[in-house]
Formats: C-alpha cells, sequence, structure tokens
C-alpha cells in the first residue's frame, strides 16, 4: 500500500538503534527526523524515567497516543524513530511505511553494554533494569513487531550507516 505522507517509522525493540539509524538517514536524504521520546519528554518537560517513575506505563502510553494522532494529521516525508512500545498505536499504518530493526535480544544487550555511554543508555531505559523481564517482553513484542513492519532490516553487525543506506533503498522500491 502507497502512503501519501511518505513518512518512515522505524520501529523495534529499545536499544536496537533506532536513534543511531535515524541519523544515518537524515544524513543519506531529504527527510527530517523526529523521535516520539524525546517529543514525549520535551511535552513532559521530564525524562521518560520520570514520567514512569511518577505517573506509570499507562500513562505513558497515553502521551504516545497524543504524539500518534499529532504525526498522522501533521507530519510528512519525516523519519520517525520510535520508543519501543510506540508501535501499538492504532493508527501506525496511518502515519507511514512502518520498518523493523531486528536483532536478537542477546544482540541488542551486548550492543547496549559495548556503547561508551553504556550506563546512560541503561539508565534511560526503565524496561531494561531486569534483564529477565526484558527477554519476556522482548519475545512478547518480536511478533507484534514483525506483523505490523511493511519491511524488515536486520540491523545484526551492521553498522548505521548501511542500514539506512538498506532502508532509503527499500522505501524507495516500495514508494
Amino acid at each position: 500500500m502507497i502512503r501519501s505522507k511518505k513518512n518512515i517509522i522505524l520501529i523495534g525493540f529499545m536499544g536496537v538503534g533506532k536513534g543511531s539509524v535515524a541519523r544515518e538517514v537524515i544524513k543519506q536524504s531529504d527527510y527530517i527526523a523526529i523521535d516520539t521520546d524525546d517529543l514525549i519528554e520535551s511535552m513532559e518537560n521530564r525524562t521518560i524515567k520520570k514520567i514512569f517513575a511518577q505517573e506509570g506505563e499507562a500513562y505513558f502510553r497515553d502521551l504516545e497516543k497524543k504524539i500518534s494522532k499529532w504525526l498522522e494529521n501533521g507530519v510528512k516525508n519525516t523519519l520517525i524513530s520510535t520508543g519501543g512500545g510506540f508501535y501499538k498505536q492504532k493508527n501506525l499504518k496511518d502515519i507511514g511505511i512502518v520498518v523493523l530493526l531486528n536483532s536478537p535480544f542477546e544482540k541488542i544487550i551486548k550492543r547496549i553494554n559495548s556503547h561508551p555511554n553504556a550506563v546512560k543508555k541503561l539508565k534511560k531505559r526503565p524496561l531494561l533494569s531486569d534483564l529477565k523481564k526484558a527477554k519476556e517482553l522482548y519475545d512478547e513484542r518480536m511478533p507484534e513487531y514483525m506483523a505490523l513492519a511493511d519491511m524488515i532490516i536486520d540491523v545484526t553487525n551492521k553498522s548505521a550507516f548501511d542500514c539506512s543506506k538498506e532502508i532509503l533503498k527499500k522505501v524507495k522500491a516500495y514508494v
């Protein structure tokens, strides 16, 4: 299905590299980028971690719903990097082309832990504080990610640059 807005929506488990890939896509194209978690932090003037701690996950998901409606109605030709649970928004396919960044759980954790700012990256993701629960969440979400995706990009052992080239090539063929 061709979507007239030509937005690209990056979905995938937290820490898979959506932000890194998004930065590369905008370097290589005319797209601008929006990060849904950054938008929420700006709206609330506090971090995702604080929102979860002070208000809970349900409140955070309501904020994601507000963002999804705004994206559907007002955003075109944009690469949208999403938080790990944003894929549950009912209007996702109305916003743009859904691209799943895919990698095994163990590789995602290894990627985060090998990053120079690993401690900061883990702190930013409250749902990764318990790796057993995080793995269960990954296993729960993967079939849902796969079902929603218009295209799947395996990011395992690939640079953000290479992933972005692959996305742009596939999106061009898709639209």
